[in-house]
């Protein structure tokens, strides 16, 4: 049996609870990172392969492993071409660079402005290129994004490049069909919206967004980030998203008071919700790809290259957001959409990507295997937890999950600590003076941790008095 190794944060059929997602970073700060990598999953459970998440981690410790047990490297990415993502970048690299399997790596995209001026990326060729070169010394050639990110590489020497799109838009092989269900959008209508924190503070979605809160009773906000969920689940406000409380996600947030705010840790329940949907819009590709996957109509409001190039690949129906006006109405957008070519165009989109697959030596389920069958079937079966929604109440009920997390990994930190407080004891007997072990402050341990885990509790039911 083939066993592929894929880049993710877990498995698409690991059940986490929301507690532990969190805890974890099992969305890797993203949760549209899954979309793409369960869809990578799905496609390549072909006959006789085995696909394993490495969960999320890029450890050069682990190549000689990873090169006796495993038969080749697949690594779905995003915008990886960008300098806030240099160090992964260089970590992902080392790695490679110690592998003697194939190495395929299937969707990377840069990040630039919507001109498409690479300027701002030239600090960081010496990595790109580094990584790109690591890469094609062990594949065939590399997948990109679109237009944008294939000229870049281009531009600097490389010649095995593949614009396929991103592999989320593939979770259902070649099938896609995205309808209008009905003429036009009513106050009546139920519609999503979704953005970034920067898309809400410096580019005019706030004002877009508290627009249609105004004028639709049915609107909900869907987040993405690691910081929304665990402002949602335990009104965490210690991250620097914090500071922007335009966005629903925020405790503030009038949304949020109304229960109309969620995050999703799997991709299957945040597909799923969304079928009820009739429109969906927003700067967040992967939230929009969520809703396109669930036959529901999307507009992009596009705010960078790494989403135009995107929709213009997959002709997914955008907007600039710097050209609209901060009282736009969905209705307008919803009208305006045409998903013509975004369905025509699919297949041949597919049988090129599969093509890419092909060239690489690997094959996927939906040419050589069952269609996903299989993999829908099973997890079908599996008890994946509901979105994270707003915390509203400070009932006993409410608090019972949280309090049972909260219990055991307090118990987990009191063992950690007391570990620490003996190593550290040895330490001393050995060398006078010496205050850490591994470089931990240990008697300090223990005091941190019960400031983390406690401060959202202590929010929570002082919020609940009010």
């Amino acid at each position: 049996m083939k066993r592929i190794l894929i880049r993710s944060g877990k498995s698409p059929f690991d059940v986490v609870p929301v507690e532990e997602s969190l805890q974890r970073d099992i969305i890797a700060t993203n949760s549209g990172n899954l979309i793409f990598s369960d869809a990578t999953h799905k496609l390549l459970e072909a006959p006789d392969t085995e696909v394993v998440s490495n969960g999320i981690k890029s450890l050069v410790s682990e190549a000689d492993r990873i090169n006796q047990e495993y038969d080749a490297f697949v690594v779905p990415l995003a915008n990886a071409f960008r300098p806030s993502f240099e160090q992964q970048l260089k970590r992902l690299t080392r790695l490679i660079t110690r592998l003697k399997i194939p190495v395929v790596v299937v969707g990377v995209g840069a990040q630039t402005g919507l001109n498409y001026d690479p300027a701002r990326l030239k600090p960081i060729e010496p990595s790109v290129r580094e990584f790109v070169s690591a890469v094609l010394e062990r594949s065939a050639s590399i997948g990109v994004r679109g237009e944008f990110t294939e000229q870049y590489l281009r531009d600097m020497g490389f010649r095995d490049v593949e614009t396929i799109g991103c592999p989320s838009l593939f979770m259902y092989g070649k099938e896609l069909d995205v309808q209008k269900r009905s003429a036009e959008l009513t106050a009546e209508s139920r519609i999503a919206v979704n953005g970034s924190h920067n898309a809400v503070q410096k580019q005019g979605l706030g004002k877009i967004i508290e627009q249609a809160h105004a004028r639709y009773p049915h609107l909900r906000f869907i987040g993405q980030n690691l910081s929304d969920a665990r402002q949602l689940h335990w009104r965490d406000l210690s991250d620097p998203n914090s500071r922007v409380t335009a966005i629903p996600t925020h405790p503030d947030h009038p949304m949020y008071q109304e229960d109309k705010v969620r995050v999703y840790v799997d991709p299957i329940t945040w597909i799923d919700d969304l079928r009820d949907f009739d429109f969906s819009f927003g700067s967040r590709i992967h939230g929009n790809i969520a809703a396109l996957l669930a036959g529901t109509p999307a507009t992009v409001l596009v705010g960078d290259s790494r989403t135009l190039e995107l929709c213009r690949y997959f002709e997914i129906p955008h907007v600039r957001i710097d050209q609209l006006p901060a009282d736009v109405d969905p209705a307008r957008l919803y009208e305006e959409a045409d998903f013509g070519g975004l369905v025509s165009g699919h297949h041949e989109r597919f049988e090129r990507f599969a093509g890419f697959l092909d060239r690489n030596g690997l094959r996927n389920t939906f040419t050589h295997g069952d269609g996903g069958a299989a993999f829908e079937k099973r997890m079908s079966k599996l008890p994946f937890p509901a979105g994270v929604r707003p915390w509203l109440e400070a009932d006993l009920a409410s608090l019972a999950t949280r309090m049972a997390f909260m219990q055991r990994h307090i118990t987990d930190l009191t063992l950690d600590n007391e570990r620490l407080k003996r190593d550290l004891a040895r330490a001393k007997a050995g060398s006078r003076g010496t205050r850490t072990v591994a470089g931990i402050p240990a008697p300090s341990v223990y005091r941190r941790a019960r400031r983390v885990v406690g401060a959202p509790i202590r929010r929570a039911l002082q919020s609940g008095r009010q």
